[in-house]
């Protein structure tokens, strides 16, 4: 007697790149997981040898006395605020510089695309004096501007958006000519709603990058109430003898966790724009 349904043998290769994949996860997922568990520790257990795993009793209070410690919500607003003006900034430059270099004709495009595409080969700390001396001249130091100034240009996201551009076939600029549609037009009703994969992978990236950024903001930045949360962590670990790693693991993850619902949230268009980006 034929039965309806027939199960398909577990393939070895199959449970072999499941397991592998587990213990992967496993690993990306400890340094979080023990930061948490450091986070409610008390300082003795943290230096404890060998190490305490799980707390005798939850330090809850640790997470209060962040906000004791530091401006907490001052330097959160300063953050979100710098994340905010760097992404759009940076959308507009790499999608207007993108569509330029991949769908227009002037003089000078490739050697000026080269050139942005050869500052990625430069590290940032070669043009750190340089960009200071600027910021002290236009005064503003230990302002949003200065902090946000360097950031609104990218090399990488403009990169991204020239080969999503580029990618896109040529019939469609044609046919919005004849239908009478501007360059204008055509770039924001046509080519711009066709590239929002890639868009979406430049949002999160910046985010991601500013949200975290330290070494600029350090440079420029002195006033408690006035830098971004990434360096006011910074503060707390500026005498080395006595950091208090309790404290540190639960400020790091009060400004950790809205950036992680952001990814959660969002880790499907950035899956699905690399992988566009990608097959262009």
């Amino acid at each position: 007697m034929a039965t309806s349904e027939t199960r398909r043998p577990v393939r070895p290769t199959r449970v072999t790149a499941h397991a592998v994949l587990a213990v992967g996860a496993a690993l990306m997922a400890f340094p979080f997981v023990w930061q948490l568990l450091m986070s409610v520790s008390t300082l003795s257990e943290v230096r404890s040898v060998p190490p305490t795993v799980l707390p005798a009793s939850p330090q809850w209070g640790n997470y209060l006395e962040v906000f004791d410690r530091l401006p907490f919500f001052a330097q959160f607003g300063v953050t979100v605020l710098i994340t905010l003006i760097r992404t759009i900034g940076q959308v507009v430059t790499a999608t207007l510089a993108g569509y330029a270099f991949a769908r227009m004709r002037f003089v000078g495009r490739g050697p000026l695309l080269a050139v942005i595409l050869a500052t990625l080969m430069v590290p940032s700390q070669v043009y750190l004096l340089s960009q200071y001396q600027i910021i002290q001249a236009l005064g503003w130091l230990d302002t949003v501007a200065g902090i946000v100034a360097p950031g609104l240009f990218s090399a990488f996201a403009i990169f991204l958006m020239y080969v999503a551009f580029r990618g896109l076939p040529n019939e469609l600029e044609e046919a919005a000519r004849l239908d009478g549609a501007s360059p204008v037009r055509t770039f924001r009703s046509v080519m711009l709603p066709l590239v929002r994969p890639s868009i979406s992978v430049v949002v999160i990236t910046t985010v991601l990058w500013s949200w975290n950024d330290l070494l600029w903001p350090l440079v420029v930045s002195t006033y408690d109430d006035r830098m971004p949360i990434a360096v006011g962590l910074a503060t707390l670990i500026s005498n080395k003898n006595n950091v208090d790693y309790p404290l540190v693991m639960a400020a790091s993850t009060l400004a950790l966790l809205p950036i992680v619902v952001v990814f959660v949230v969002f880790q499907r268009r950035v899956i699905e724009g690399l992988a566009y980006t990608g097959m262009k």
